[in-house]
């Protein structure tokens, strides 16, 4: 089945406007009154930093035969994992929404480190920007709902290997960056171009893929061919390594995306025929997103600020080091228009939350 529907979704933009239009005048205001830009500021970029460090300098330690124990290499490969993890929460992430500058250069440069991860940034921003933003947790638009291999909304068929989803979702979690660069990537591009999305985006196909295929042969032979080929260690360990890296990695990605949306106190959605939704865009986004571990900085500061979930969909383009001043304001207006705002206590709870959810999906539906 393809997951991008014929007619998108429209969400009413006279509905409840009120609340939004409010949000926006009062977020424009903080920025105006506190004399500060939407975009990175000194601390964004000591994190940058920190971040491309974590992960390129135990490479390069690796690359010059200074760690061949096997006990050393894996060291190794578990801190570019937490680097790896970093560059895609809080830098490339940030870059690919326009929010980390307002160079768009700049914004490119540190885009592309997606391909760091393993995968291709143009279909991230496809996925992630244009869909999951634009249509988050609706049912055959948000593809981070479909994977083939978990049910993740109830709008979703039911189908018997679901049943024990919730104890085998955290492996192929770990999969996702494994699974970008070997096949995810190629599929998408065909799949995008078949449904005019790249038409739509102007992206030209052919030279999409020439630089897909490119960006994975540079990746394998940097990460794998390159210390096989340099470093007086088995290739096995080599292999094992990155293995284990990019496990880490999608885990850690996956479990801080996943307790934002698919979670027993979200809603999901279906389109109209008409094509038309029952909210406007900023009350759907209160609706199918939220907020978690809100008081612990130190968490935050490594996922990017993307336990401010609910921030981050409403103002995509702003920098994630603003959220968390941003939520308050967030959080007041939305009572004040008596709309929901989501949010656990602890990362645990979101958790709960969402392995709950798994649960419950992954049972049969009962007969009406």
């Amino acid at each position: 089945m393809s997951l991008i529907a014929t007619k998108k979704p429209r969400f009413s933009p006279k509905i409840q406007r009120e609340f939004f239009d409010t949000l926006k005048t009062r977020v424009k205001d903080y920025f105006e009154d506190n004399q500060k830009s939407r975009f990175a500021n000194v601390n964004m970029v000591l994190k940058t930093l920190f971040m491309l460090t974590l992960y390129f300098a135990p490479f390069v330690l690796l690359l010059c035969g200074l760690f061949t124990s096997p006990l050393m290499v894996f060291v190794v490969y578990i801190l570019m994992a937490l680097g790896m993890s970093g560059i895609g929460l809080s830098i490339m992430h940030d870059a690919n929404h326009g929010a980390y500058s307002k160079h768009k250069r700049i914004n490119q440069f540190f885009g592309y480190l997606m391909n760091f991860l393993g995968g291709f940034h143009t279909n991230w921003k496809i996925q992630h920007n244009v869909l999951h933003h634009s249509f988050t947790n609706v049912h055959g638009f948000d593809e981070d709902l479909e994977n083939g291999i978990m049910r993740l909304s109830p709008n979703q068929d039911y189908k018997k290997r679901y049943k024990l989803q919730a104890f085998y979702a955290w492996f192929f979690y770990g999969l996702m960056t494994l699974y970008w660069l070997i096949a995810k990537d190629f599929r998408d591009l065909i799949r995008y171009k078949s449904a005019g999305i790249l038409k739509e985006q102007r992206v030209y196909f052919p030279s999409a893929m020439a630089k897909l295929v490119f960006n994975k042969l540079w990746y394998v032979g940097l990460l794998i061919v390159l210390p096989i080929a340099i470093v007086p260690i088995s290739p096995l360990l080599i292999v094992s390594g990155f293995l284990l890296m990019h496990f880490i990695c999608g885990l850690i990605l996956a479990l801080i995306f996943q307790p934002a949306h698919v979670l027993e106190e979200t809603e999901f959605f279906e389109r109209e025929e008409n094509g038309s939704m029952e909210n406007n865009w900023a009350i759907h986004q209160l609706k199918t997103t939220a907020n978690f571990a809100k008081g612990s900085r130190l968490f935050s500061w490594f996922i990017g600020g993307l336990n401010f979930q609910i921030e981050h969909h409403l103002f995509p383009n702003i920098c994630h080091v603003h959220y968390r001043k941003l939520s308050k304001i967030v959080k007041e207006t939305a009572k004040e228009f008596n709309l929901p705002y989501h949010e656990h206590v602890t990362f645990y709870g979101a958790l709960k939350s969402h392995f709950s959810l798994l649960h419950q999906l992954g049972k049969a539906p009962v007969a009406a």
